[in-house]
């Protein structure tokens, strides 16, 4: 694969950008490579690093910045990501969703605004804190889930949650209540939710 990685040196940081398809072997791998040519920038520098692109999970992030701070003792960011569309949830419906009538609402909801639906609820925006969605059967948020969902509303417990980014405080899938700490969601976006064999409401 080629530019795995790209290194960008800018006054106030030096970002690097991390191809989506690559494994996280091939990204240390070229890291390594990348650090010593790196190295040479800094000196004395203490110019931050900002890494982009793929979106890392923890503990691929912590590796990542152990291997920068090994060889270059500066401070590591990293970008959190708030992808639009369906590219930001295509990789959550692994679990079978069955087939049900599809209302579909444009545009974000603002707080105190509410949404019900007997069948499946597409959000084509941002759903913000103190808003809320309310449906029978599916709930799909094409932007950020931060007010509260509420899918399969009439016991449905096969129903999902999906959302480019979920950061709300609670969802519930039929009667089942998920309380989201914010230690659940830093540093690593939450895409889907779905209830498993042990009633239990997963977040993933």
């Amino acid at each position: 694969m080629k530019n795995i990685i790209s290194v960008q040196t800018k006054k106030e940081s030096v970002n690097i950008k991390i191809e989506e398809e690559a494994t996280q072997k091939q990204i240390l791998q070229e890291l390594k490579k990348k650090l010593t040519e790196l190295k040479k920038l800094y000196k004395e520098d203490t110019t931050p690093i900002f890494i982009s692109g793929k979106v890392l999970k923890n503990e691929e992030m912590e590796q990542i910045q152990a291997l920068i701070q090994k060889v270059i003792p500066v401070e590591v960011k990293f970008e959190t990501p708030k992808i639009l569309g369906l590219h930001g949830i295509k990789k959550t419906f692994s679990k079978e969703i069955l087939a049900s009538e599809t209302k579909f609402h444009r545009g974000s909801l603002r707080s105190g605004q509410k949404i019900e639906y007997e069948g499946s609820l597409v959000i084509l925006g941002d759903v913000n804190a103190g808003a809320e969605v309310l449906a029978g059967e599916n709930i799909v948020v094409l932007g950020i889930l931060r007010g509260m969902a509420h899918a399969g509303a009439k016991g449905n417990k096969e129903a999902i949650i999906a959302a480019a980014s979920i950061e709300s405080a609670q969802i519930r899938i039929a009667d089942i209540v998920k309380e989201i700490e914010k230690s659940e969601i830093q540093n690593e976006i939450k895409t889907c939710a779905y209830v498993n064999e042990e009633a239990q409401v997963i977040l993933e």
